[in-house]
């Protein structure tokens, strides 16, 4: 039971960062879920700090807050005149390196530290359960990934057209009458939902790798964006199920797997993609070629 519970888990997180990652990769702000996932810590301790609980729920809310928090001061600074790799590495360093003051200030004498924070580990999940009405409905990290799925699923769903358009032409989007800043915020909101609730089940630095790589492997199997989100889901799913399995053949991380799977993907489709792959391209100019010798 608890192998199904990892899988699942692992799907969960994969289609959701999967499927806000896409719309990342298409805005080349793929290193966003990065910046966010390190931003936060300082909302994790500040959390904690308040509450005096290391309870999941207070960690996610300070967490999401600090989230949110970073997207505003990154839009901040990039419509400041500053470019916007510059304003995610200010950003996400400054409120980094805040967070680890906090750490050693005033959470030495407890198990708060920047492993537990920051890698997770995926194993734990079916042990860490959820109580209701005195009965064991399932891993609190199932409730939560699922849920942040839920939301992404519905939220993008009504807003497809919106996002689609303010995603590969922001000047047309903001002519025909889109609020532009309202959906960026909207869906960095949606990037911070789904990368905080996956940080118990692989933590935040892992929830990077699915946050890019599914999306980025989809992006280079077809141009429709429809087509591009499931493949995702589907690379990201696969990923999940293929390395938990390797990773229990190796007697290696489970969550590290997933993402050597997701990035073994990526090289094949690199070499062998039919629009974007090296070697297919490779291929159609020798065959160009050979063609206009023969004329």
């Amino acid at each position: 039971m608890s192998t199904f519970w990892i899988i699942l888990t692992g799907a969960l997180v994969a289609s959701t960062c999967s499927i806000v990652g896409c719309f990342l990769v298409l805005r080349k702000m793929a290193m966003i879920g990065d910046a966010i996932s390190h931003a936060v810590l300082p909302g994790i301790v500040i959390a904690f700090l308040i509450s005096g609980s290391r309870d999941s729920l207070f960690m996610l809310l300070g967490a999401a807050v600090l989230g949110l928090v970073t997207v505003f001061l990154i839009q901040l600074f990039h419509q400041s005149g500053v470019q916007s790799d510059a304003s995610i590495g200010v950003v996400f360093t400054a409120l980094f390196a805040i967070g680890v003051i906090l750490i050693s200030m005033y959470t030495r004498n407890i198990d708060l530290d920047l492993d537990c924070v920051l890698y997770g580990e995926i194993a734990y999940v079916p042990w860490n359960t959820l109580q209701f009405a005195g009965m064991d409905i399932g891993p609190k990290a199932v409730w939560a990934v699922g849920l942040a799925l839920l939301l992404s699923v519905i939220i993008i769903s009504v807003f497809y057209k919106q996002f689609k358009i303010c995603s590969f032409d922001p000047a047309m989007a903001a002519a025909a009458g889109i609020p532009v800043i309202l959906f960026h915020y909207l869906l960095m909101g949606l990037v911070s939902v789904s990368t905080v609730a996956s940080f118990e089940s692989v933590g935040a630095i892992l929830v990077v790798g699915m946050l890019v790589v599914p999306p980025a492997t989809a992006y280079l199997l077809t141009e429709k964006l429809s087509r591009m989100i499931l493949y995702s889901v589907l690379i990201g799913s696969l990923s999940s199920v293929v390395g938990y399995y390797i990773a229990h053949l190796l007697d290696a991380s489970i969550a590290g797997s997933m993402i050597s799977v997701a990035g073994a993907m990526f090289v094949i489709a690199l070499l062998f993609s039919p629009t974007h792959g090296v070697i297919f391209r490779k291929f159609l100019q020798k065959k160009m070629l050979q063609e206009d010798t023969a004329r």
